[in-house]
């Protein structure tokens, strides 16, 4: 029986719509692969709907993209005329906090050794290929706190930082059971408990929680020093969990390892509910129009959206289409190439078998 899936796009600004366009036509042919058909719902929000409307995501957007479709793929937001990225934040934050998406996921993998701007290791060239599990809906990135004397010298802003016991606790099982299902050895668990005292939570119930996985070794890095190491050896990494602020920050670092944000894709993810997937390069504004976005990170990031769709195999084609064209150099000015934005999008395309 053929499988049918209502996906919603957002678009969004700058070059969000040129790689959204570029990519639906390889993920749909991807998907056909397991006879499986996406129908698409393009929605109109970004900057360019907030500024005549006044509306990021109205509630019956969101009600709609929580109960009625089975994926949201976002191409980018952001855009110089709201420069307070209201819409934005709304959206992309909104979504996370309001549908519980809690996993942050994103996959670390070298799709091609010209890509990693490190030497080689000892070995030839480094394989690289780990993924960072970042806690998505506490931490810093709550925005609790508050201001005293603005505008004063006796000016002080302080934020909190919020960690609960069963936040951090389901943050840590995905990792473990990620890598339990996929076959990985070790989990790392980053944190700074030895300046932050809130991060010892973290500590306790890495190993209380690690205890129940006993196939899979853990260990602990402080955040400088795993910073250190991921760019002294990445190779040696299989699986990455920590808390929202640090996530970021080494999710990013993790991307330039293995290509740059062009080939950055990630994943919002909270099991069996509908999921969140952009690219995290940005709207990069200056680039709009212009054709030589790099539609890669949107064509990997429809790759976990049909994973996490069940649609395994088409996720994987997806990605053996990219390895492709980076094989044979077809790829946007970023990677070196000159081909533009829809050749390399068609091209994927073509590839996909």
């Amino acid at each position: 029986m053929r499988r049918q899936f209502t996906v919603a796009t957002i678009p969004g600004d700058g070059i969000g719509p040129e790689v959204v366009d570029a990519a639906i036509p390889a993920i749909e042919r991807a998907a056909a692969l397991c006879d499986a058909t996406l129908t698409w719902e393009r929605l109109p929000y970004g900057a360019d709907h907030y500024l005549v409307t006044g509306e990021t995501l109205p509630d019956h957007a969101f009600e709609h993209l929580r109960d009625d479709v089975d994926a949201t793929l976002v191409g980018a937001l952001g855009d110089p005329r709201v420069p307070g990225n209201e819409h934005a934040r709304d959206i992309l934050l909104g979504l996370r906090f309001r549908l519980d998406l809690y996993v942050n996921y994103r996959p670390c993998r070298l799709l091609h050794p010209d890509l990693c701007p490190l030497r080689a290791g000892p070995g030839g060239p480094r394989d690289i290929d780990f993924v960072i599990f970042r806690e998505n809906t506490e931490g810093i990135y709550l925005g609790r706190g508050s201001a005293r004397h603005v505008g004063t010298p006796q000016e002080e802003v302080i934020a909190e930082e919020v960690h609960t016991a069963q936040r951090v606790g389901r943050i840590l099982r995905a990792a473990f059971g990620w890598a339990e299902a996929h076959g990985r050895t070790t989990v790392t668990m980053s944190d700074k408990s030895n300046a932050v005292p809130a991060h010892q939570l973290w500590q306790r119930l890495f190993d209380e929680i690690g205890g129940e996985y006993p196939g899979i070794q853990r260990e602990h890095r402080y955040v400088d020093a795993l910073a250190m190491e991921l760019v002294r050896a990445p190779e040696r990494f299989q699986v990455i969990v920590t808390n929202n602020l640090f996530g970021d920050i080494l999710s990013d670092l993790g991307a330039e390892l293995v290509g740059g944000l062009g080939l950055a894709a990630s994943a919002n993810l909270h099991p069996g509910r509908a999921g969140l997937f952009e690219p995290v390069h940005g709207s990069a504004p200056n680039l709009a129009g212009k054709g030589v976005a790099n539609p890669m990170a949107t064509v990997l990031s429809g790759s976990l959206m049909l994973e996490q769709l069940g649609l395994d195999e088409a996720g994987a084609a997806l990605q053996r289409a990219v390895r492709a064209a980076l094989d044979e150099g077809v790829t946007t000015t970023d990677l070196g190439g000159s081909a533009s934005t829809a050749e390399v999008g068609r091209w994927i395309t073509d590839a996909i078998a």
